[in-house]
C-alpha cells in the first residue's frame, strides 16, 4: 500500500493510565510520555462460543497482570516478559484512526514494548491470517504510520515449539518474592556452574534441600543470570552458561 494513500492527519486516542480519560491527538504528534502511560484501549471480551482464549497474565517486568486476547498473544506476551531489555509491556496501548482512500480505518495494536532503545510496536497474528488481504491491507497501512513515527513494528506469528516451552516453563518461576534472597546470593556468587549442567547446578548446596535449589537456579534462568540454549528442551543435562544480566 503506498505511503501517499494515508491521509495526512493520523491520529491516535489512549486512555490515561491515571484517570481513563479518554485522549485524542494528531500521531505524529503524540508524545512518547503520553502513548506510555495508558491503560488498555479496550478490555479483552467473553461471549458464549468464541474461538480465543482471553485472560491476564501476571507480568514480571509490570509487577502487574497484562490482559492478552488469545494464547498467541499470551505467547508473545511470555517472551517480552523473559526480555530482559524490556521495561515496560503495554496490552492495546492506543486506536489508531486513518483515511485511506477516503475510507476512515480503525487498528488496535496488541502491545506496545518499550526498552532502552526504540520502542516496539506489536502485533499478534498466526501465519495462517497473514495473507489474507484485509489483514495484509491494516497491517501494511500500520507499519508505515508506526515506522513514520521512528518507531519498530513487529508483526509476531507462531515462535518455536521448543522455545516457547522452555520460556513458559521458566515463567513459573518468575516471580522473585518466591525465592529465598540468601539462596539467589548464593548462587549468583558461584563460580564454577558456567559449563555445568542443570542436574549439578540444583545439587550445589546442602544447607537448602534439593528442590528448593532446583526453584532458585530455574528463576535465575528467568532472570536471564543463567542462560540455555532455548532450541534444546530442558532437562537435568543441559548445560547453563552465565547469562547477560548479574
Amino acid at each position: 500500500m503506498p505511503e501517499a494513500g494515508i491521509s495526512q492527519r493520523p491520529t491516535v486516542s489512549v486512555r490515561s493510565k491515571d484517570s481513563l480519560e479518554e485522549v485524542c491527538t494528531e500521531w505524529h504528534q503524540a508524545s512518547l510520555k503520553l502513548i506510555g502511560n495508558v491503560a488498555p484501549w479496550r478490555t479483552f471480551r467473553w461471549y458464549h462460543g468464541q474461538k480465543h482464549y482471553s485472560g491476564t497474565y501476571w507480568s514480571a517486568t509490570e509487577q502487574a497482570h497484562v490482559i492478552y486476547e488469545s494464547r498467541l498473544e499470551l505467547s508473545r506476551l511470555l517472551f517480552a516478559d523473559f526480555d530482559t531489555a524490556v521495561n515496560r509491556i503495554i496490552a492495546q496501548p492506543f486506536l489508531l484512526r486513518a483515511v485511506i482512500g477516503k475510507r476512515e480505518r480503525k487498528h488496535v495494536p496488541d502491545f506496545l514494548v518499550m526498552t532502552g532503545g526504540v520502542p516496539v510496536v506489536v502485533d499478534v497474528k498466526p501465519r495462517s491470517q497473514l495473507d489474507k488481504p484485509v489483514v495484509k491491507f491494516t497491517l501494511d497501512w500500520t507499519r508505515v504510520l508506526v515506522e513514520g513515527r521512528g518507531m519498530r513494528y513487529e508483526v509476531w506469528s507462531e515462535p518455536p515449539a521448543t522455545a516457547l516451552g522452555t520460556v513458559r516453563f521458566l515463567a513459573g518461576f518468575r516471580n522473585a518474592m518466591c525465592f529465598d534472597p540468601d539462596l539467589v546470593k548464593a548462587l549468583k556468587d558461584r563460580d564454577d556452574l558456567e559449563g555445568q549442567t542443570l542436574r549439578y547446578a540444583c545439587s550445589a548446596y546442602r544447607t537448602w534441600t534439593e528442590p528448593v535449589v532446583r526453584s532458585a537456579v530455574l528463576h535465575l534462568l528467568w532472570c536471564n543470570h543463567f542462560a540455555v540454549n532455548l532450541d534444546e528442551p530442558l532437562s537435568a543435562r543441559t548445560i547453563i552458561t552465565r547469562g547477560a544480566c548479574p
